[in-house]
């Protein structure tokens, strides 16, 4: 088919999404260039996001899937198996799109490209739980991150920040690359994107926002399924991407670890306040883990306070000391 014709399938997961699975349906059908098909596939949802589909399917061409919980990877790869277009848009249940967002994400693929264009995606606009905004083109406040995707070690230092329900992409390269990873219930962004980019798909950013991201305590992002799957993923690149010595590039200790190491004492810091014993201790095995490949001045620090960290009554007792410590310790590791 001609690049200028390529048909536009529309993928929506849901789970347990009824609050705004309608309000983000109706962001699919107010396009300015309409997708071809809409599929929402439900995931196991046990609340009424599935019968507000099936009521807003008997007057709009949607088809709704129905599959066991398997998460967000096993439910968007269910939904673009059954599509039929050569371009995906993928729609989390609970974001919205711009009238303009598919007419401007899919134009760049209406034209030949060499090399092969594999996504586009865009900036977006932070809303909360009740859809009020928090902040316009959110992406630019993110610091170490790059756009749009043009070497390895930009993608592996900092989150990619490619949202999928900011993005396009041709079904041929998400086929090429085995679609998204069903190990991961987080990240599963970051990894989809950086297999594309390491197949040799090109990528274009819009930097102008053309999405709402709904974000909020309630969002995956805060789940502790998405600290479990963080590990995950970590455990993945520390496989994929070793210590490059003939390029000189230190992808284990200078990108990875250093990335990763601030969540899991984020982690651990959160834990520690609500008093969550087992959590606290995966924090302190996931710092572990990783203590032995971190940078040598970090290594020696943070070996030097683990003992304390071992501790939580300890460790309890020393937060506010802390406070008024970590600017020294930042002076010290630069």
């Amino acid at each position: 088919m001609p690049p200028d014709k390529m048909t536009i399938s529309a993928v929506i997961p849901l789970y347990n999404g009824a609050p705004y699975i309608e309000e983000s349906l109706d962001s699919v059908f107010s396009q300015i260039v309409p997708p071809d098909e809409v599929i929402v596939v439900d995931d196991g949802s046990t609340d009424d996001g599935a019968a507000i589909v099936e009521r807003l399917a008997q007057t709009r061409p949607i088809t709704l899937l129905r599959k066991a919980n398997g998460g967000q990877s096993s439910a968007r790869n269910y939904g673009i198996t059954h599509s039929k277009g050569q371009l995906i848009a993928l729609l989390d249940q609970d974001d919205i799109w711009y009238p303009n967002h598919l007419a401007e994400l899919t134009k760049p693929f209406r034209r030949p490209r060499y090399p092969e264009l594999g996504w586009v995606y865009s900036n977006l606009d932070e809303i909360d739980e009740t859809g009020k905004m928090i902040g316009r083109d959110c992406l630019n406040r993110a610091s170490h991150v790059v756009h749009p995707k043009r070497d390895l070690v930009h993608c592996l230092m900092a989150d990619m920040f490619i949202l999928p329900s900011a993005s396009v992409m041709t079904r041929a390269a998400f086929n090429a690359v085995g679609g998204f990873d069903e190990q991961l219930v987080g990240f599963e962004d970051d990894d989809l994107f950086l297999r594309l980019f390491r197949a040799g798909y090109d990528n274009i950013y819009l930097d102008k926002a053309l999405t709402k991201w709904r974000i909020f305590g309630g969002s995956s992002s805060f789940s502790g399924r998405m600290a479990i799957s963080r590990m995950v993923y970590v455990r993945k690149l520390l496989a994929d991407y070793p210590n490059d010595t003939h390029r000189g590039l230190r992808y284990t200790t200078d990108l990875i670890v250093p990335r990763f190491f601030p969540w899991l004492v984020r982690e651990y810091n959160r834990a520690l306040k609500s008093g969550q014993k087992d959590a606290i201790q995966q924090a302190l095995d996931d710092m572990k883990f990783l203590l032995p490949m971190h940078r040598t001045r970090m290594r020696l620090v943070l070996r030097m306070l683990m003992p304390i960290l071992e501790h939580p009554a300890l460790a309890q007792m020393l937060v506010p000391l802390g406070t008024m410590v970590r600017p020294a310790l930042r002076r010290l590791l630069r």
